[in-house]
């Protein structure tokens, strides 16, 4: 197995802790809808008193502050503080330099270096894999590095979506990458280009078991794993693999797509608003696959993946294997704001078929199989896929348990 790929499908995102930065970027790990802000801008009437403070505190920083604030400044820092006050991980504003990189990460395409990243233990931000043929692996970059300055700008205390804004650009144009490499600093200017994400991985592997890897719940994501599954010509194979592992999610109506690949009718999901309850139906064009289904996922395996796990197991329609999922949900909506950002809210909670709230506590597999790698060797060695395809060859129960030395 390649290396870089293990990693790729191990960091895909999932939360705040977790982000491909430079591919999927903020949207990891949510449910999405997006809708257009209401077009009343003006503040309601009970709420004017309670801005009074607001203005005030607006009035003296530009009278009195020692150094000169923009006014866009202060209302990005105003909604932000706003959106914070929910006190919800999965609300929050993107400012209009941020916010149309989202739309770039649901075509799955973007511009920019090529890695893979997370946030360490020490708050650093670490390059944990190369994807192949991008600028990142042409100039030099290697798993490890860390990031220590983008254009001259320090990234001591800089969150991941404010480095992908940095290191992203136009095709053709560089940007200056200082990395902090052992106890060395490495310089790097990188020309950024156009990377497309894969979505889908397909491949038969052992005997007859086809594996397909879904990366993210995109608009095509039903018609990518559909043709994926086809093209390994199932009526041949003695079992199937789809993979939901390091998947953090995507757009609701994408995941409902997908669990309706395997469900031919009956509920997908429930909303729940707090005051009314949605029920959310399978589309009716489910396939037929006559072979039994392993579902891999992991701890990183969020929101849509769960509702695809959840669903999916509810029916008992495939074998849930590998980790306990992540454990969110919540549904989201995006809404565009008229300076051109946009901020994500909360609108619902989600509950399986059978009414089962997964949030904080993630969907249970069937089969625990523990892989928590640390070495290329270790990615290599997949084991939960390993565990998979011995399952499906009658080698495996679900009375087992694996761990990392299995």
């Amino acid at each position: 197995m390649n290396t870089s790929r293990s990693l790729l499908a191990r960091y895909l995102p999932t939360s705040a802790i977790v982000v491909l930065a430079f591919v999927f970027g903020f949207l990891a790990g949510n449910q999405t809808t997006f809708s257009l802000a209401q077009d009343n801008t003006q503040p309601p009437p009970e709420a004017e008193e309670f801005f009074s403070a607001f203005w005030q505190a607006y009035n003296l920083i530009q009278s009195d502050y020692l150094d000169k604030v923009s006014t866009e400044t202060l209302v990005d820092g105003a909604i932000d503080g706003l959106l914070n006050a929910l006190d919800d991980q999965f609300s929050g504003y993107m400012d209009p330099e941020v916010f149309p990189l989202l739309n770039q990460d649901l075509e799955g395409e973007i511009s920019g270096i090529g890695v893979v990243i997370r946030t360490n233990e020490d708050d650093e931000i670490e390059v944990v894999g190369i994807l192949e043929n991008t600028p990142a692996q042409r100039a030099g970059v290697q798993p490890g590095d860390i990031f220590a300055e983008v254009n001259g700008q320090t990234m001591t205390g800089v969150n991941q979506t404010e480095l992908a804004t940095l290191v992203r650009g136009p095709v053709g144009t560089t940007v200056e990458i200082v990395f902090k490499r052992g106890g060395e600093r490495v310089s790097y200017t990188i020309e950024r280009a156009r990377i497309e994400v894969p979505n889908i991985e397909a491949e038969v592997v052992a005997e007859d078991i086809g594996h397909v890897r879904l990366n993210s719940f995109t608009p095509n994501a039903r018609q990518e794993l559909e043709q994926a599954i086809e093209q390994l010509n199932p009526s041949e194979l003695e079992g199937l693999i789809i993979d939901l592992r390091g998947n953090g999610g995507g757009l609701l109506d994408s995941a409902i797509d997908v669990a309706s690949l395997l469900i031919p009718e009956g509920t997908v999901l429930i909303e729940d608003f707090g005051t009314r309850e949605i029920t959310l139906e399978a589309r009716g064009n489910a396939a037929n696959y006559g072979i039994p289904i392993v579902l891999l996922v992991d701890e990183t395996s969020a929101s849509a993946s769960e509702l695809v796990a959840g669903a999916w197991q509810d029916y008992d329609l495939v074998t849930v294997m590998g980790e306990t999922t992540f454990g969110k949900g919540t549904v989201q909506t995006w809404h565009t704001l008229i300076n051109g950002g946009g901020i994500r809210l909360t609108v619902a909670r989600w509950l399986t078929p059978e009414g089962n709230w997964i949030h904080d506590i993630g969907v249970t597999p069937q089969l625990i199989v523990e892989w928590n790698p640390l070495t290329a060797e270790e990615f290599e060695n997949d084991i939960q896929l390993d565990a998979a395809i011995r399952f499906l060859q009658g080698e495996l129960s679900t009375t087992a348990e694996s761990s990392p030395n299995s």
